[in-house]
């Protein structure tokens, strides 16, 4: 395993444990309100730091960018991305869907990823170059031709309410060929279960880089690919992602392309 790979999968562990110790609790955690629909508890916080402790006791001197922590400076050719409780939401309703999310990218490229699922104990991993696994076997895309049976994952824009009517749109022009869509409220997870065939593809709109960052490289590692709506590698800086094998990618992004407005399809 990749040193820095290690490191990662280390700090994602001992979130985890700190989340798994507090969800049987999660009605007496104190919450607070960031945004509309958008929640932030002392679980989220204390991950974090758990987190964000272990990479600068090993990589002092590495750029972060964490969701609660925000950009912390460092040598940004090495730069973290950390999303320390990816489904807040379903943690604060004891719903069992939810996970760490920690990537690094160098030289602006992705190229470690860990997502590890606390309740399951699942772990997600890969390396640029070397593959994705899942508990130490390797794991890749499945091999669905189009739309017609795939089982795709997908999120709602309810931080974005003036993106839902488009949304509807790509939900209605997907949902009508495939043979059922999820959305089970954690995008890392979401794109880890691609990576892993246990869904097809997965879009969204309007996330944040720490939602699928590890996730992309997982199923870009699985063999699979991973492109904003104007079919580019945008997506983390536009926040609007498809993921999917090759074949499956493009049926997506045909079905999808009628609904999207032309400031984000080219």
């Amino acid at each position: 395993m990749h040193p820095m790979l290690n490191i990662a999968v280390r700090a994602a562990r001992e979130a985890g444990n700190i989340i798994a110790r507090s969800f049987p609790h999660v009605d007496s955690l104190a919450v607070d309100t960031k945004a509309s629909n958008d929640f932030v508890s002392d679980v989220d916080r204390m991950a974090e730091q758990a987190i964000i402790q272990l990479i600068r006791k090993h990589y002092p001197d590495h750029a972060i960018l964490a969701e609660e922590s925000g950009q912390l400076k460092g040598n940004e050719e090495y730069l973290w991305i950390i999303d320390p409780l990816d489904g807040t939401t379903n943690f604060l309703h004891g719903f069992p869907q939810f996970a760490v999310s920690i990537a690094l990218q160098f030289r602006g490229k992705l190229d470690q990823a860990v997502v590890y699922d606390p309740i399951s104990q699942d772990l997600y991993t890969a390396s640029r170059g070397s593959g994705a696994q899942l508990n130490g076997r390797r794991i890749r895309v499945t091999n669905r031709k189009g739309l017609d049976g795939a089982l795709l994952g997908t999120g709602f824009p309810f931080k974005s309410q003036h993106l839902m009517d488009t949304y509807l749109c790509t939900f209605k022009a997907l949902s009508a060929n495939t043979a059922g869509i999820r959305r089970p409220g954690s995008a890392a997870l979401d794109l880890a279960y691609v990576a892993a065939g246990r869904m097809d593809g997965f879009w969204e709109f309007d996330l944040q880089p720490w939602d699928m960052a590890a996730g992309a490289l997982l199923v870009m590692e699985a063999s699979g690919k991973v492109g904003d709506f104007a079919a580019g590698e945008a997506y983390l800086q536009s926040g609007n992602v498809i993921a999917g094998n090759l074949n499956l990618f493009d049926a997506m992004h045909r079905a999808i392309k009628p609904c999207l407005p032309a400031e984000i399809t080219h």
